[in-house]
């Protein structure tokens, strides 16, 4: 049986913009609008699911998915970090922010580190190797990472040398537990003949 996931970046929103923790912003007009043009490039899938926050629920309603909320596809906790960026955060708390970076174990903010979220999505994964056909998930961007860094037994510090663009979908395909990956792919909207 071949499984097929594809996880779908949100749209852009401020706190993107402004590389600010997750704070329960709502997309703006720009990344509504970019969304909702993307409605139709999704292919049908058996079940849709959706990040617990703000803009990865805006972005699957504007996409047209019906999607059921995934907890274990939330983003990552930031604890006492959230709503503010990396840079209030680098000015305040700079040996903190430095640990975090190089160690994937270190949660100096009180939340979760890269190595628990690493693991859940992992929990994740090896769940969506039994369901079969396809999945859509519109998840956060660090999910996406911690899911590229399991797929590719990937040491978890290259956590942070993964980008994900709003709008994009890496799609996995797979059978018994091993998973190819597709990165990056831009959401866009089918031109019709």
């Amino acid at each position: 049986m071949t499984n097929r996931v594809m996880l779908i970046s949100p749209a852009m929103n401020t706190s993107l913009r402004a590389a600010r923790f997750d704070d329960g912003c709502s997309l703006d007009a720009v990344g509504a609008s970019h969304a909702r043009s993307a409605a139709g490039a999704l292919a049908r899938a058996g079940r849709a699911l959706v990040s617990p926050t703000a803009r990865c629920r805006q972005t699957a309603s504007a996409l047209g998915l019906d999607a059921d909320d995934a907890p274990g596809l939330a983003g990552l906790d930031v604890g006492r970090w959230r709503g503010r960026t990396l840079d209030e955060v680098g000015a305040a708390e700079p040996e903190s922010v430095a640990l975090w970076l190089r160690d994937p174990a270190a949660a100096p903010h009180g939340g979760e580190s890269v190595h628990d979220l690493c693991e859940r999505v992992g929990v994740w994964l090896d769940e969506a190797a039994h369901v079969p056909g396809r999945t859509v998930a519109v998840v956060e961007p660090d999910v996406v990472r911690a899911v590229t860094v399991r797929v590719l037994g990937a040491p978890e510090p290259a956590f942070w040398r993964i980008d994900v663009p709003p709008l994009t979908a890496a799609e996995l395909s797979g059978r018994a537990g091993r998973w190819n990956l597709t990165l990056g792919r831009p959401l866009e909207r089918a031109e019709d003949d």
